[in-house]
């Protein structure tokens, strides 16, 4: 389904070693005066169990997943992104003319030599399957080219990604994962203050969303894609953090793998109060957009008897809504609102 390592040509390497060569010599404003090291460099972060060094403020970055370019774009680093891939949604408003302004290497999942000949100095990544065999390639390969590489600590800390499918979490997520990638990445390109001032804000939208909610007693079900053996949310990733802020109930809160692939059967019979659709623009599964999806619940013998669908109580979020991403908040807020029309808040 995703698109393998392509081993990396040797005129691939040689090109990106010229370049980081360049970099280095021309500096760009990222080192001091006499040649030294730029204030604050290097940067060193221990990070999903590598040890990342960064020496330099990033110039031709290239961020693999959209949760973390949006990240990067909501910094605003758009001049210093090289390239961006991996794409479930249109990009997050606000960021569309920023965005433009960066080359898209791939919708999907790029191989390491699209990234590779855009020379980057610095690789970043939402999912720990992004830069791992199976995804674009394995983190080592890009270190040992001298490209350093950040993943989102949201997708490995309290989460064991060992197995087949999309992890299992071991300890609940949280926003102050989220927070510390912006945090992070905000120091790895020298901009700690915008970085401290996009988590308050997204920490005022979080207390906002979720102020005067209490939606005890009301049952929530994550479609994320697929509908022949659809994946639904586990009780602990970032649907998880959306339930808990708002006191409702996720109808698979007893299961810890992120995305299991649940039987409609076993669905309806846990009969939601409401469905929140993930609505995305790729086409790597089958009913990928929330229109497809509403039409196979309302036309399905199994699923139409849920008291969810009977009702259209549906609630649309973007993919990246629904993952761990500054987009979550999004998410939160719009599940409270819709909670507050069906009439299912205290």
């Amino acid at each position: 389904m995703l698109p393998t390592a392509i081993p990396v040509p040797i005129r691939t390497a040689a090109l990106l070693t010229a370049g980081l060569l360049l970099l280095t010599a021309c500096g760009g404003g990222s080192t001091a005066a006499g040649g030294g090291a730029a204030d604050g460099y290097p940067v060193t972060l221990e990070n999903c169990g590598h040890t990342v060094t960064v020496k330099a403020p990033p110039r031709r970055a290239v961020s693999v997943d959209q949760g973390s370019t949006e990240i990067l774009l909501s910094l605003g680093l758009a001049d210093r992104l090289a390239g961006s891939a991996t794409w479930t949604d249109p990009v997050m408003k606000g960021l569309e003319k920023a965005n433009a302004g960066v080359e898209r290497i791939s919708e999907n999942r790029p191989s390491s030599e699209k990234v590779l000949d855009k020379e980057p100095d610095f690789l970043s990544a939402s999912l720990t399957s992004t830069l791992a065999k199976g995804g674009v390639a394995p983190r080592e390969q890009f270190e040992k080219l001298g490209v350093p590489t950040y993943v989102s600590p949201a997708d490995c800390v309290g989460k064991d990604n060992g197995g087949n499918g999309d992890g299992t979490r071991t300890t609940p997520l949280t926003m102050d994962s989220v927070y510390t990638e912006v945090r992070e990445l905000a120091r790895v390109f020298g901009v700690p203050a915008r970085g401290d001032a996009l988590v308050e804000k997204l920490r005022a939208r979080v207390t906002k969303a979720a102020e005067g909610v209490d939606a005890t007693g009301a049952s929530l079900l994550y479609w994320f894609s697929d509908s022949k053996a659809p994946y639904i949310a586990g009780c602990c990733g970032a649907p998880g953090v959306i339930t808990k802020e708002l006191g409702a109930k996720n109808v698979f809160d007893d299961t810890y793998d992120e995305w299991p692939q649940i039987s409609w059967e076993t669905i309806a019979d846990r009969n939601p109060d409401v469905l929140v659709i993930g609505d995305l623009t790729r086409t790597a599964q089958t009913a990928e957009s929330a229109e497809k999806k509403i039409e196979f619940l309302e036309s399905n013998p199994v699923t139409r008897t849920m008291d969810a669908v009977k009702n259209r109580r549906y609630v649309l979020l973007s993919g990246q809504a629904m993952n761990p991403s500054i987009r979550t908040v999004e998410g939160l807020e719009r599940v409270a609102a819709a909670l507050r029309d069906f009439g299912l808040t205290g």
